[in-house]
This record gives C-alpha cells, sequence and structure tokens, in this order.
C-alpha cells in the first residue's frame, strides 16, 4: 500500500493548517497516510556558521530520514506576514542542505488556510512557486478561506468547498 505524510507548516498545538491537513488526509482511500508533527523535529535557527562548526542537526536528520518513507505529501501552509511560518521555512532549510530534493520527486497536495478570506494565498503562490524546486513532481492545491466559518467539529461545513477539497484530493490520489 502507498503512503502518505500528511503535516503542517506550523508548531502550534491549535494549528488550523494541521486539522486541515488530517482531514484532506482522512479522505485518502488508496493509501496510508501518517500525520506528522514539525514538534518532532526541533532544529537550530540555521546559519553558514552553525553548520560549518556543528553536526547536521538530529532533528533534521530524523525528519530528512522520515521523508524518505512516503510516496506522496499532503502539505498545509500557516501564513505568517504573507510567508512560511518561520519554524517550516527553517526546517526545510535545514533539510535541503542534505537533500535539495525535499519532496523527492513526489507528489504534493498543497493547501493552506487562515482565519480571512484568502486563506493563506499569498504563502499558497509562494509555495507553488518554490516546491518544484524542491523535489515536488507535481502540485495539486486546495486553499479554505475563513477557516473558523467554514471548519467545525473537524469538517468542512461549507458543501461546495468540501466538494473542492474531495476533488483536490481525488486528483492527488490519482497521482501517486
Amino acid at each position: 500500500m502507498k503512503k502518505i505524510a500528511a503535516f503542517a507548516g506550523s508548531t502550534s498545538s491549535t494549528s488550523i493548517n494541521k486539522q486541515l491537513a488530517t482531514y484532506a488526509g482522512a479522505k485518502i482511500t488508496s493509501a496510508e497516510v501518517t500525520v506528522l508533527d514539525l514538534n518532532d523535529f526541533e532544529v537550530p535557527l540555521f546559519s553558514e556558521d552553525f553548520e560549518k562548526n556543528n553536526e547536521y542537526p538530529k532533528g533534521a536528520e530524523s525528519f530528512n530520514s522520515e521523508l524518505d518513507k512516503y510516496d506522496g505529501f499532503i502539505v498545509s501552509l500557516a501564513e505568517h506576514n504573507g510567508s512560511y511560518a518561520a519554524t517550516f521555512k527553517n526546517l526545510f532549510d535545514w533539510i535541503s542542505r542534505k537533500n535539495r530534493e525535499v519532496f523527492r520527486n513526489k507528489q504534493v497536495l498543497l493547501m493552506s488556510t487562515s482565519p480571512g478570506g484568502r486563506g493563506g494565498a499569498t504563502v499558497l503562490a509562494a509555495a507553488e512557486g518554490t516546491f518544484p524546486h524542491m523535489g515536488a513532481a507535481g502540485i495539486t492545491k486546495f486553499s479554505l478561506g475563513s477557516f473558523y466559518d467554514n471548519f467545525k467539529e473537524g469538517v468542512i461545513v461549507n458543501e461546495e468547498l468540501d466538494s473542492q477539497l474531495s476533488a483536490a484530493v481525488s486528483a492527488f490520489e490519482n497521482t501517486i
């Protein structure tokens, strides 16, 4: 059976993006989905000086090894001030030092959500531009705006938006 890793680009214990990634993962029918938590992969702030004078961080090594296990990825990105959350960007900077193909030339279901109506559109566009250079063989995307209005008790309550996510999940699933 194929394996999918789902994770949020956030370390918040109440991450709405982790909730969305978990929900999307539950819609997968033809693969086993594992939800990863970036809190399990601690790394220091990336700098070339630190890299020269220290061992490669265990958290980065562990996450890098973890990514090798999967046939595709569900990633839901938090948007902080119009960009990636710092912890996500930092971990991915470390990972790319050992393996530039962070996504292992596999398919990615790229998502974002936010409390606002744009649903993390800025970070989604940035990731859509950079993830192919980080080994995303193909990207299927989905954005959920107004999270607290549209997601309640673990599900998307807006039927049209839930259908859009189901279509995105199906398209992603057909590529892995």
